[in-house]
């Protein structure tokens, strides 16, 4: 099934929800009928070859025909029953219980008895900045469920209680009533339709490949035609939560969220991994964590973040709406929310400290080796700062820049404002110095930043977008002593939707064209490639990756790259997820896309077309 179609049925699926949703819900029904009646149907067919081959065979009536039979009977009888007895791992984290936790499982047991919901069944408490709910299935196709809840340490760090207690009302609500229930056997027969579609991939022989063929033509249809139940599923659990909270709390928590997850991306962990600078042993995360999350982000950042998050649409590459939606689905208006005042880890019990520690503990434990390589890397950062440091007299714009972003790397509060100067007296418009030269003046300079952002547009280089970006950021941003500049917020949308234009296309013109087309061999110094590196090998799911330039005609100067990585053992949603978020976070000269090798790109066609691999686990 070809992407055209996908979205075709996905869209069929929609309109049939929004004219009739009891009619859509029974189709959905059939068609995961259809996948039970396949695999019974197989089971059965082979219980009927066995009847009638083995008593034959006991009777002494040999015929070699008999013998293909009892083996195509016996594969699949045995692919029926991987089929319907499908295991799963439980998910990672500590198991807490009411003894650890009173407050959290007395709110757990309130929020159940508002929404009728089942039990919960397994608490566990993780490092993510996440909470989610798993329904998995205790016997595969054939049925019976364990609910286990997952609540990260960070996303109580970061919410106080009742914004937090709307994530949980939202999670919980997936679960509710008779439309939950229905909800979730889906979500239970979707996902163990994937894990049996990737338990086969490698399987060789007829049977295995008759079942591949059917996956290959049901998987697809069973993802989009339930596209649509899981999406209203998200809505309708948004909307228990504002139910229970509140409309307000539940669209602040969800912008809340959004925006301090993008600075933890953005901000927090690579001050982190700085730290390796000095210390040759790993520093736990989370107790710096706790107390950068008390304090409000930048404001700037934070107008920018909910920018970028109300701007992206819903899309079929997740089945969550996107922060607009949801929020005017809320019938809230979707605006930078007042801070959460303290945090939630009181529901945690009187030691919620023990958590932290023990999670920086583990996350030292687990990160030992790449700790370790990393404070290796900022060595040889700061020898090359030093010799770049040496000759500041003599050097270039670019040394310059590159100088101030080395210093960076080593202390991310470094004060490199005098090096981004320099450079610019140097060469008046090189985009790098400007561009660095904007984030170094103080909160209060808005003319200064405004007149380094026009003239950062005038060079007419790849970085229109995030002056135009940065400088609407700064205009909606309240400054004391400043009034809004309606003018200049003018003429900065419109430059911001030029550039967005331009930048749709340089992207469609990376991702929608061939993967393979207009490629060349990556042009990383030797310098930027140690980097990028030390940075892939601090992501543990990774086991290969490669990397290409494409080239572009809508930005022909522009370095742009593909970077394909082999994630084994990883389901395609949190791939999915894991791809985005190295394209948000990795050191690369340039815009990229990262895809994994699966079905489109398939591992053969990147070990052929892409080069050698540029990291190895």
């Amino acid at each position: 099934m070809d992407q055209a179609d996908f979205v075709h049925m996905v869209r069929m699926s929609e309109h049939a929800s929004a004219d009739n949703s009891r009619a859509y819900r029974r189709s959905v029904a059939a068609f995961a009928a259809l996948g039970y009646a396949w695999v019974l149907g197989c089971m059965a067919l082979a219980v009927c070859i066995l009847l009638w081959v083995v008593p034959q065979l006991l009777q002494g009536r040999f015929r070699f025909a008999m013998l293909w039979a009892l083996l195509g009977a016996g594969g699949l009888l045995w692919v029926s029953l991987r089929a319907l007895w499908v295991r799963f791992d439980e998910p990672e984290g500590v198991e807490i219980t009411a003894l650890d936790a009173p407050d959290l499982f007395e709110a757990l047991a309130r929020i159940r008895r508002k929404i009728k919901g089942p039990p919960i069944h397994k608490v566990t408490l993780t490092d993510e900045f996440n909470a989610s709910i798993q329904q998995l299935p205790r016997y595969g196709l054939l049925g019976g469920a364990v609910n286990h809840l997952s609540i990260g340490l960070p996303l109580l760090m970061a919410l106080d209680r009742p914004r937090f207690l709307a994530v949980l009302a939202h999670e919980y609500g997936h679960l509710r009533g008779d439309h939950g229930r229905f909800a979730a056997w889906i979500y239970r027969t979707r996902l163990s339709w994937m894990r049996l579609n990737h338990s086969l991939a490698d399987d060789e022989g007829p049977v295995a490949a008759a079942t591949q063929l059917f996956m290959r033509w049901y998987f697809p249809r069973f993802s989009a035609k339930t596209f649509a139940l899981a999406r209203q599923d998200e809505y309708e659990a948004d909307r228990i939560a504002g139910k229970l909270l509140g409309r307000d709390v539940t669209a602040a928590a969800l912008a809340e969220i959004e925006i301090r997850g993008a600075w933890l991306q953005a901000e927090f962990w690579g001050n982190h991994w700085c730290a390796a600078a000095g210390n040759p042993l790993p520093v736990g995360p989370y107790r710096g964590m706790r107390r950068a999350l008390a304090k409000a982000p930048d404001a700037a950042f934070a107008n920018d973040a909910l920018r970028q998050a109300l701007k992206r649409l819903s899309n079929l590459d997740d089945t969550h709406p996107g922060l607009r939606d949801r929020i005017e689905a809320l019938d809230a208006t979707p605006t930078l929310p007042d801070w959460s005042r303290g945090n939630a880890l009181a529901l945690l019990g009187p030691d919620a400290k023990r958590w932290v520690a023990h999670f920086d503990k583990q996350w030292c434990r687990d990160n030992a080796s790449e700790w370790k390589q990393h404070h290796a890397w900022l060595g040889r950062v700061r020898a090359r700062a030093e010799a770049l440091g040496a000759s500041t007299a003599q050097s270039s714009a670019a040394d310059l820049v590159e100088l101030a972003r080395l210093k960076r790397h080593l202390d991310p509060h470094a004060d490199v404002r005098a090096l981004y100067e320099l450079a610019l007296q140097r060469s008046p418009e090189y985009p790098a110095a400007l561009r660095g030269l904007v984030p170094c003046l103080p909160e209060g300079d808005r003319e200064g930043k405004l007149q380094l952002l026009h003239r950062l547009w005038e060079t007419g280089s790849s970085d229109r977008y995030w002056a135009a970006r940065t400088a609407l950021a700064e205009l909606e941003t309240p400054r004391l002593g400043l009034d809004h500049d309606a003018a200049a917020f003018k003429q900065w949308r419109k430059r911001l939707e030029r550039a967005q234009e331009s930048e749709e296309r340089a992207w469609e013109e990376l991702s929608g064209t061939s993967f393979f087309s207009q490629i060349v061999r990556h042009d990383l110094s030797s310098f930027e490639l140690a980097e990028l590196q030390s940075e892939l090998a601090r992501c543990a799911p990774l086991a290969r990756c490669w990397l290409v330039r494409k080239n572009l005609r809508e930005y022909p100067q522009r370095r742009a790259y593909l970077v394909f990585v082999e994630l084994p053992g990883m389901d395609d949603e949190s791939r999915y997820h894991l791809c985005r978020a190295l394209e948000r976070n990795l050191s690369l000269p340039g815009p990229a896309l990262v895809l994994w090798a699966g079905e489109s790109p398939t591992l053969q066609q990147i070990e052929r077309s892409a080069f050698e691999p540029i990291y190895s686990r």
